[in-house]
């Protein structure tokens, strides 16, 4: 198969930072811990001369680093004015910044690790070119303490392997809640992108209890719904350090996403992956329920799913251990193209396909019997070796475009004819 594997790849990189919000840990009867107290009594007891050497001097650090750090200070103070009992105090806005600056840190969030991406068509493509499609490209980022974000990075793949993604700004920021206090939210919440940030310089942070430790391997699709109507919908497993679920991205703009958890025990395991639109009136997905192979899963809405139908299990040596979906079903004439990804001796990992039905996708047609791309050569080292693994690939004209992480830590891209991967199946 001449498949052409792109000469670029995308690294961990630790100078790419956002500032956080420190939270405040509450005692057990939700009273300000005396620490945060005295922090604050410090900066009020200041003068203001004091006040603005010490704002200045926090600024010369991290002012060049982010985008409009004033704000940020700010917008962190109004968000604890109440909880630390200042609403009614008469404080000037440099004490203010500067008790905001204590409340935040830098965060780099993808210093161990960049990896698992997704590829999509980008809402907007007006000004393309014939035999070129705008995408996004959604990437499972990595940092501190091994807790996973969503970044995004936006591009144009074009005819005869050729892809130039956009250059990243030089300030990253991080979505937020519109009115966030410092509490710890819990079940479904709309995040919006800052107004001044584009989209590849937004990453999407763990913001509720059940994501507290990772939004990991987001797998997205354009959707289109009965109606007409258009939406980017992506499935993601959260983690909160002991327990996982599975929960959606939904946005219409890239500027507003609700992260809704699912429910059924379906939701339960990681890695579904949605049809980019209902087959027999029936939402669908790709889920593997036993951790060991794939299954069709069919539901009436689109935030609950059961268990469902065993339709793909490991047969050929490089997918012996375990088979899964390497991200949403791509439609073509043909049927549904589904890349797999299977893991064989020593682990390794392997991407392969198979081609369902149209309009029954619980019938397999054919499926490939040896990997359209395999873990070797530079795509072998780093964290976890041997591993090749993709969230999500796109169809450009005759040819799928498929970025893949590697190792578990970087980004490679490759493009694939769709006519040989399909000549290869059987």
């Amino acid at each position: 198969m001449d498949l052409v594997n792109h000469r670029l790849r995308l690294h961990a990189d630790p100078s790419r930072v956002v500032v956080r919000p420190f939270h405040i840990p509450m005692d057990a009867q939700g009273n300000v811990p005396s620490r945060t107290q005295r922090l604050v009594d410090e900066v009020l007891a200041m003068s203001p001369q004091e006040a603005r050497e010490q704002l200045e001097e926090v600024l010369k650090d991290f002012e060049a680093r982010h985008w409009q750090t004033r704000r940020v200070f700010m917008t962190r103070y109004d968000e604890l004015e109440d909880q630390l009992g200042l609403a009614s105090r008469d404080i000037g806005d440099e004490k203010r910044q500067l008790i905001g600056a204590y409340f935040c840190h830098e965060y780099s969030y993808a210093a161990a690790a960049l990896m698992n991406p997704s590829a999509v068509a980008h809402f907007d493509q007006s000004g393309i070119t014939e035999g070129s499609v705008r995408m996004v490209m959604s990437m499972r980022a990595v940092g501190e303490g091994h807790i996973s974000s969503i970044a995004f990075r936006e591009g144009i793949v074009s005819e005869g392997g050729h892809l130039k993604l956009a250059t990243e700004p030089p300030f990253a920021t991080a979505t937020d809640l519109l009115d966030r206090g410092d509490e710890i939210p819990v079940g479904p919440v709309t995040v919006h992108r800052h107004r001044d940030s584009t989209l590849s310089g937004t990453v999407i942070f763990p913001i509720t209890r059940a994501q507290s430790n990772g939004l990991e391997d987001l797998r997205i699709t354009h959707f289109r719904h009965d109606d007409g109507s258009q939406e980017w919908i992506g499935t993601y497993t959260a983690y909160n350090g002991s327990v996982i679920q599975s929960e959606l991205m939904r946005t219409r703009d890239f500027r507003a996403f609700d992260l809704v958890p699912m429910t059924g025990a379906a939701a339960r395991n990681k890695g579904m992956a949605l049809f980019p639109r209902k087959v027999g009136g029936e939402y669908m997905m790709i889920g593997r329920s036993d951790g060991e192979n794939l299954f069709l899963l069919k539901s009436d809405r689109l935030t609950h799913w059961d268990d469902g139908e065993k339709i793909l299990t490991p047969i050929c040596p490089w997918e012996l251990v375990q088979i899964g979906n390497c991200g949403p079903p791509i439609e073509l004439d043909e049927g549904w193209l589904l890349l797999t990804h299977g893991v064989g001796a020593m682990r390794k990992y392997s991407i392969g396909a198979a081609l369902l039905d149209k309009d029954d996708p619980s019938k397999v047609i054919a499926r490939s019997r040896q990997p359209i791309l395999a873990a070797k050569d530079q795509d072998r080292e780093g964290y976890v070796p041997n591993v090749v693994y993709s969230c999500g690939a796109m169809r450009q004209g005759d040819t799928i475009f498929l970025p893949y992480g590697i190792a578990d830590s970087s980004i490679g891209f490759a493009f694939v004819p769709i006519g040989e991967m399909l000549a290869a199946m059987s």
